[in-house]
């Protein structure tokens, strides 16, 4: 009935394909919709390859600059336009063939705010606000900096279907860490009384631990050294 009632607000297709023998991987071509939003998107092994931008009404392809970059043929997003006017005929007729039934809503289970990188004041970087096991998506992302609003050099992934029916979803920030800043991550859902917020700040890199023990180590011989050289010259004088 759980899912019933979850697949009745938001229609989600996928596919599974199997590349070769000894090695599986995760193609999925994820379509959903509400009555007020849409989602098409195309991923490999869990990473985005291409998504609709229903807002700005064009494809996206968001991969990572690493790889050989796969492109996606024109008339893509004019298909998933398409898909999107497709499902959402098909909710208007599930809902009323299920009589409407109440939509379960899930709040976030976790929000956690990290850093891409390891830290380097006065280095570009990557703040990541990750969000999962919501129900139904997507989650409202808002960014501060030392309390003040946050828009330029944001992004936000599409959501993502975890196995149990629930979502997750990214939020990325870019900035430069300076010593004492406070970032924030705040997210707002349905099932949510009150917005969550996490809260990363840059703090003063501390040095390793192996310095301190080399530094320590050393001054520990040099003294053993001086004592020893004491102990030796006192004898001396005793002997002559």
């Amino acid at each position: 009935m759980m899912k019933m009632m979850k697949m009745m607000m938001v229609l989600v297709l996928s596919g599974l394909l199997c590349v070769s023998a000894d090695v599986l991987h995760q193609d999925l071509n994820i379509g959903g919709c509400s009555e007020s939003d849409g989602e098409m998107v195309y991923t490999l092994d869990g990473e985005e390859k291409w998504y609709a931008d229903f807002i700005n009404k064009r494809g996206v392809e968001p991969q990572p600059s690493f790889i050989d970059h796969i492109t996606y043929q024109e008339g893509t997003y004019e298909s998933a336009v398409a898909n999107l006017q497709i499902c959402r005929s098909n909710l208007k007729t599930l809902r009323e063939a299920l009589k409407d039934l109440p939509v379960e809503h899930d709040p976030p289970s976790s929000v956690m705010v990290y850093p891409k990188e390891d830290v380097e004041l006065r280095e570009k970087n990557t703040l990541i606000c990750y969000v999962t096991g919501f129900y139904p998506a997507p989650v409202n992302f808002y960014w501060t900096k030392n309390g003040e609003n946050v828009t330029q050099g944001t992004s936000t992934n599409v959501p993502y279907p975890n196995k149990d029916g629930s979502f997750n979803q990214f939020s990325r920030l870019e900035f430069i860490p300076q010593l004492g800043d406070i970032y924030s991550c705040t997210v707002k859902h349905l099932a949510l009384d009150q917005p969550l917020t996490r809260i990363w700040d840059v703090e003063k890199t501390q040095p390793g631990i192996g310095p301190a023990v080399f530094c320590g180590l050393g001054l520990t011989v040099g003294l053993l050294g001086v004592a020893a050289g004491t102990f030796f010259l006192i004898k001396g004088n005793e002997c002559s």
